[in-house]
Formats: structure tokens, C-alpha cells, sequence
């Protein structure tokens, strides 16, 4: 079956269903095309808990659908790939945030949102890159336990007056982990024009090398608002493709051709309109650890309304 033969198939079954596609920012540019919305964690987040659809058939990693599935018990979620799991997101159990609590019992816990749902049952409060230094500052806690990404830890340290215990000590994005000073060093000789854009996930050195510091939502608007006409990006090169997209007279390199997800790559065209035509890998979350994990979600999401309100 050919891509546009995919295509009209998928927008029926949508149609027929009453569903509507959730795809982040790092996934294929064809399933980038034919969502109803793109995002990053957050906004994906977001706009799951308003979404007027009966189905929700989310293209991202294990703990985006199960974010999904959290903020919408009475909807059916389906990920199009159920093997597409995030490695981050696995190096933080919930028996290593409560053993960390014990140690730290006077510090808030406050968790990526790139965890799964048994951690953030744990959690007082989730966060996303976008928001991590917002939600910190919200806190009456002085001390705060944050994982399980230890680069965004130290980004989240530097812009706030809070002592941060990264848990576990050494947690990490295997992609942004790829990228070092000396590619962006190189190519900053390469392109002295181009802004460098980074995401809170590489390590130190590579963040204090960049013009900004973003999510990829926050780079979305950065490129946008910038006078800047050439940009390097250091994240998950599916990122680029809807960069180009929304803004065809500027240039956007990668920082690393090789920064590729493999698991956001697994979902496809095909297996998209195949689980919407099946409603099948659906998404389930036991309801008492829902319950407990679904208030972390909702307590980021009033409090980054309010500052919007603000």
C-alpha cells in the first residue's frame, strides 16, 4: 500500500472512529503530516487533557501514551508500536524514588515527565523540559530530588535557588548524550553565523556552547522569532524536519547526523493505520497507580496555567 493510499485510509478510519493523532516533534516526517497535533511532552500533555475525540492514538514513547491514558481514564489510548519505549524512562523505577525519599525525606520529588507512570506515583509533581525550572520555583521545598535526567537537573540547578539531588545519579538521554563540544565547537568555526540551539538534555559542556538552551517547543519559537537565517540543532534530528517545514527561508543543520531515536522511529504509516483500524496496543495504566500518578501530571498543569495566567 502506497503512502497516499495510506494516507486516505488513515483519515477515514479517523473520521470513522472519532479519533484524533497525537505525534512529538521527533517523529517521522509522514506521521509529523498526518497528525492533528505535534508537540513536545508537554504540549502533548496538554492537549490530550483538552482533546474533543474519543480515541486518542498517541505517536511517541511508552510514557507519552501512558501520559495520555492518565489524563483521559474514560477515552480509549492507543500507541501505534507498543515496543517503542523510552530507555531513560526505564532507568528510574519507583523503588529507587522511594529509597531516595528515605534518604531525603524533608525534599520534594519532583520528576520528568519523561518517567513511567509507577515513578510518577511517587512524584509530587512532574515536570518537562519546557517547564522544569518553572515548577522547581513553584515549590516551597528547598531541597528537591529531580530525575531521571541528570543534564536537566544541572540546567534546572543553574536557574533556581533550590538544592537539586538528581536521582538516579547518572540518569541520561542515550541521543543528547551523542553530541560533545567539539561538534558543536566545529561547526560553530564552520557556520559563525548560525545560531546554536540545544536542548537541556545534552551535557554541560555542550549547553554552555550553545546561544540558547531550549525544549523543542522552545525552539520552535526561537527560530521563529529569531533574525537569525541559519541555526545548528543539537536534539533528535526529527526535530529539523518540522523546523524546515514552518520556516522554509532559514537553514537548519543537525549537530550529529547520527542523533537518531530508534524508538520513536518505530512507529510508522502502517502501523498506525493498522492500529486504528484494529484499536489495538492499548494503553492501560492498573487504575489505583492512575490515580496517584495522574495528580503529579495535573499539578504541572495548574501550575504551568497559572504562570501563563500570570
Amino acid at each position: 500500500m502506497d503512502i497516499a493510499e495510506l494516507n486516505r485510509r488513515i483519515a477515514e478510519l479517523k473520521e470513522r472512529r472519532g479519533a484524533a493523532i497525537l505525534a512529538h516533534n521527533y517523529q517521522r516526517p509522514e506521521i509529523q503530516l498526518i497528525a492533528d497535533y505535534i508537540g513536545d511532552s508537554l504540549d502533548l500533555a496538554r492537549y490530550s487533557a483538552k482533546v474533543d475525540a474519543d480515541l486518542i492514538l498517541l505517536c511517541g514513547v511508552n510514557f507519552m501514551a501512558e501520559t495520555a491514558a492518565l489524563l483521559n481514564p474514560d477515552k480509549t489510548v492507543l500507541i501505534p508500536d507498543p515496543r517503542a519505549r523510552c530507555p531513560m524512562a526505564a532507568q528510574l523505577p519507583a523503588s529507587a524514588v522511594r529509597e531516595a525519599r528515605k534518604k531525603h525525606p524533608q525534599a520534594a520529588v519532583v520528576l520528568y515527565v519523561n518517567t513511567l507512570a509507577e515513578a510518577k506515583a511517587e512524584a509530587d509533581i512532574a515536570c518537562t523540559s519546557a517547564n522544569a525550572p518553572q515548577v522547581v520555583d513553584g515549590l516551597d521545598e528547598e531541597k528537591i530530588l529531580f530525575g531521571p535526567d541528570r543534564n536537566l537537573a544541572w540546567f534546572t540547578q543553574r536557574r533556581t535557588d533550590k538544592t537539586i539531588v538528581p536521582i538516579p545519579e547518572n540518569g541520561h538521554c542515550y541521543v543528547h548524550k551523542m553530541f560533545t563540544p567539539a561538534d558543536i565547537a566545529l561547526l560553530k568555526e564552520k557556520y559563525p553565523d548560525g545560531e546554536v540551539i540545544v536542548h537541556p538534555e545534552c551535557d554541560p559542556e555542550v549547553q554552555q556552547l550553545a546561544t540558547h538552551i531550549c525544549s523543542t517547543s522552545q525552539m520552535l519559537l526561537r527560530a521563529r522569532a529569531s533574525p537569525a537565517k541559519r541555526f545548528i540543532i543539537g536534539t533528535e534530528v526529527g526535530m529539523l524536519e518540522r523546523l524546515r517545514r514552518e520556516n522554509p527561508d532559514k537553514e537548519f543543520m543537525p549537530a550529529l547526523n547520527s542523533a537518531i531515536c530508534e524508538q520513536m522511529k518505530k512507529h510508522t504509516l502502517q502501523k498506525v493505520y493498522l492500529a486504528l483500524r484494529d484499536r489495538k496496543n492499548e494503553v492501560h495504566v492498573p487504575p489505583k497507580l492512575a490515580d496517584r500518578a495522574r495528580g503529579a501530571i495535573e499539578r504541572m498543569l495548574e501550575l504551568s496555567g497559572r504562570a501563563t495566567r500570570d
